[in-house]
């Protein structure tokens, strides 16, 4: 699948990699969509990037999503490629309290939020000719970090989720992808877990954009670069040994 002339949605896409897979994306002739719940983030996207589309949206929010795919099938009947991007990190210590309604904040985003994202747009994705939906999961889905509980469990589950849903639409014109990205030079990779990723070199946004598009485009169903292939194999070979050593990098707080 080429992802030339093709229309794009990506949920998170103002900044990190939804926003480098904007940039790349825009430079291949495609028309790219962007969604983020900050207005200002939008506004901000839209002028770093000539000719980029930008929604307000709550990827976090059922209401927010069906009235989002309601705009875009108006605007953008020619959608066919939906990159479920959006997600949170959090450093979360279970020893200590935590507020129950906000404890599964990233379940809701990272994995409810792809989920309703694919209900919502699936009719409308198989109406084109041939159609893909990327899923971005995280190196993290396949070894847990015990620093980041609820973020990883979200990522394994949405790992889980793209799985069956490859199955499901086996015989359709919907291409389902992961794309599980190792730590990412990005503000989510650094401002939560600053301290634990002090010295830590990550993959820079552009390679792993880059990387992806290839292997998209090669016909990969599961892209894993860098470290993230690293904790795939591990998951197989000794994930009890890697899940310790990832312990050891960071600490709950």
């Amino acid at each position: 699948m080429k992802l030339e002339r093709r229309t794009i949605l990506i949920t998170g896409g103002t900044s990190g990699i939804g926003l480098e897979f904007a940039r790349q994306l825009l430079l291949r002739g495609n028309t790219v969509i962007v969604t983020c719940r900050e207005q200002s983030r939008l506004e901000a996207a839209r002028q770093s990037l000539a000719g980029l589309h930008a929604i307000q949206s709550d990827a976090g929010d059922a209401a927010s999503i069906a009235a989002l795919k309601s705009q875009v099938v108006d605007r953008f009947p020619a959608l066919d490629v939906l990159i479920n991007n959006a997600g949170i990190m959090r450093n979360l210590d279970f020893n200590q309290p935590h507020d129950l309604a906000d404890l599964t904040r990233e379940l809701e985003i990272n994995l409810g939020g792809p989920i309703r994202m694919v209900a919502a747009f699936l009719p409308h994705l198989k109406t084109r000719p041939a159609s893909l939906i990327v899923n971005v999961s995280s190196g993290l889905a396949f070894i847990p970090m015990a620093a980041a509980p609820v973020y990883c469990a979200a990522k394994a589950g949405l790992h889980s989720f793209t799985h069956s849903l490859q199955s499901q639409l086996r015989n359709t014109n919907v291409e389902v992808v992961e794309l599980a990205p190792p730590g990412v030079e990005t503000p989510l990779f650094r401002t939560e877990f600053a301290a634990e990723t002090k010295g830590q070199k990550a993959m820079a946004p552009e390679v792993l954009v880059k990387q992806a598009i290839a292997g998209i485009e090669a016909g990969k169903r599961e892209i894993a670069p860098g470290l993230a292939n690293v904790l795939r194999i591990m998951n197989r070979v000794a994930p009890m040994f890697m899940a310790g050593q990832l312990a050891k990098m960071t600490k709950p707080r």
